[in-house]
């Protein structure tokens, strides 16, 4: 049984809202399709902004080989940044509106230019670059124990939650993006290492795709606009009272508490 567009977006919101988990669409919707699942997370976007939220960017998600492998895919998804998911500089994790929120650092562009595709390059998408940050993705799926198929993680925004950003922003021309190394640090323990490379290869890569991929459905990727490029490493549980920082080479540490 399908729900339709607008049900399966007020279900997912609904979830979202309450800091309640839920079993995927695809359980009583087997044939939902990917551009039925993007119709999904535009019309919660369209709630979202008639709720007083502003779009301000884009994120990227499942960009590493690896996730990919495991989700039986071959390209990444988009979700939509809003400014109710920016977090602060020192302001905790709200544990009290997630349901198992899980943490991961990302290379971050701010775009100077638009960006529109089709026929983006790598090399064009980061000449439309004004600064890279580092950052840290607060993920959280509305589908209890992070279990979905590719559709249901397009129509809940890509388990998008929240997100920070680091305290220094650089010029593209100014680093070698593939080789920016993050460390992945929760209670004072490293558990992870990796370099821009884990994202597509290079993270403009993904920035390429993002814009080719939204010029199919008339869109463009906007000047000012936040692109947060995909998890350089897999994601980590963000337990309550717990200590996640990432440590750039170049760009600083974020660190965030719960």
């Amino acid at each position: 049984m399908s729900h339709g567009v607008r049900e399966a977006a007020e279900i997912l919101l609904a979830a979202a809202g309450s800091a309640t988990d839920r079993d995927p669409l695809t359980d009583s919707w087997p044939d939902l399709d990917v551009s039925t699942a993007y119709a999904i997370q535009d019309e919660a976007l369209r709630v979202r902004q008639a709720r007083g939220e502003t779009l301000i960017g884009l994120k990227l998600g499942l960009t590493s080989r690896a996730k990919q492998q495991r989700m039986g895919i071959d390209s990444p998804l988009l979700a939509w940044l809003t400014d109710a998911m920016v977090l602060p500089a020192g302001v905790p994790v709200p544990q009290d509106r997630l349901i198992h929120p899980r943490a991961e650092p990302e290379l971050v562009f701010v775009l100077g230019q638009r960006l529109r595709g089709p026929g983006v390059t790598a090399a064009t998408a980061l000449a439309a670059v004004d600064k890279v940050y580092g950052g840290i993705e607060i993920i959280d799926s509305r589908y209890a124990d992070y279990r979905f198929k590719l559709p249901d993680a397009v129509a809940d925004n890509g388990s998008s939650a929240y997100f920070a950003l680091g305290p220094v922003g650089r010029r593209p021309e100014l680093l070698d993006l593939s080789l920016e190394a993050a460390l992945l640090e929760v209670d004072g323990q490293i558990v992870d290492t990796a370099t821009g490379a884990a994202v597509q290869g290079h993270p403009a890569e993904a920035l390429a795709l993002a814009a080719n991929v939204l010029a199919a459905r008339g869109l463009a990727l906007e000047p000012g606009w936040l692109i947060l490029t995909g998890g350089m490493t897999d994601a980590v549980e963000l337990a309550p009272g717990s200590r996640v920082a990432a440590h750039f080479s170049h760009l600083g540490s974020i660190t965030l508490r719960s």
